[in-house]
């Protein structure tokens, strides 16, 4: 479908603006909202919020099937005749699962950066916020006033006290600049990592350390939380990143730090891989490998238990 099929609900051409005085110039060049084929609207690239299939998404779609899309979205138009979204990924996405072919939309002329920014602030307003998504906005929203000559330091704390992008972005969304620089830390993380960090199982202070983990590091550790079903406390992270700043941390230490006993955890044994490796059948799926290592330490205590009786 052509660019020729928009409907244009108000936008006049400008060789009717050669008639017009200069208030009937500016009222044209105003926002006007146009009915755009959603098949003409990319994705935001790289966009930092996820568009979830949740109850909300159910009830927006049952909305927009009986009373339409009341906000228009809010796209700019790309080189190739197409449209990028800058605001309204979900309404989009309600309107395909309505069924509907089109969308109101406000065609916006700004820079990349202009429409990051409004990007990212126009979803701030969401209800729920994941940290992956604060973490991924926040670094685009910064690196988008850095480019437009605002000044910026993603991650380390800056030694002048004149006022730092960071600082003004922590204002506009009620964080303090050094938890802007974390959440901005987060983006280091690899993806199973950050899942974690998302479902809630590992809390922001010890992501952010972990996330100055080689990615390497950061997979042996991802490997060792899924062996042991558990994720590392603050302590353990900071001790797990001055090992590696010392080029000390493997696999071994890895394990070693996560089995510490943290404060009010019951007693846990815990064995290396490689250890058991070699008593399991080879084509025993890992998450089974609990209930088998059980079974035999069952069949292992009668038999010490028979012996015993014999032995009397």
């Amino acid at each position: 479908m052509s660019t020729a099929k928009v409907l244009d609900l108000g936008l006049k051409t400008a060789y009717d603006e050669l008639f017009m005085d200069d208030k009937g110039r500016e009222d044209n060049r105003a926002d006007k909202i146009y009915s755009l084929p959603l098949e003409l609207i990319d994705d935001f690239p790289d966009h930092p919020y996820h568009v979830r299939m949740d109850e909300d998404m159910t009830q927006l779609v049952q909305s927009v099937k009986e009373r339409g899309i009341i906000t228009p979205v809010i796209v700019i138009p790309k080189e190739d005749g197409r449209y990028m979204m800058v605001s309204g990924h979900r309404r989009k996405k309600a309107c395909e699962l309505a069924g509907l072919e089109t969308i109101k939309a406000d065609i916006k002329e700004m820079t990349l950066d202009e429409a990051i920014m409004l990007m990212v602030d126009s979803n701030l307003q969401r209800t729920t916020i994941l940290p992956s998504e604060k973490a991924f906005a926040y670094k685009m929203r910064l690196e988008a006033m850095n480019r437009q000559g605002q000044r910026t330091d993603l991650t380390s704390v800056p030694l002048a006290q004149k006022l730092t992008s960071r600082e003004a972005l922590g204002k506009e969304v009620g964080e303090s600049q050094d938890q802007v620089r974390r959440y901005v830390r987060l983006t280091n993380l690899i993806p199973n990592l950050l899942n974690l960090v998302d479902d809630g199982k590992i809390a922001l202070r010890p992501a952010v350390e972990l996330s100055y983990l080689s990615r390497e590091e950061q997979e042996n550790l991802a490997e060792t939380i899924s062996y042991e079903d558990a994720t590392p406390s603050h302590a353990q992270a900071l001790k797990m990143r001055k090992f590696s700043e010392n080029g000390q941390l493997n696999e071994d230490v890895i394990l070693s730090i996560m089995c510490e006993q943290k404060p009010n955890q019951r007693e846990k044994y815990s064995f290396h891989a490689d250890t058991l490796r070699p008593y399991l059948p080879s084509n025993l799926p890992r998450n089974q490998t609990e209930s088998y290592v059980l079974k035999a330490l069952e069949y292992y205590k009668r038999y010490l238990d028979r012996k015993r009786e014999n032995a009397r």
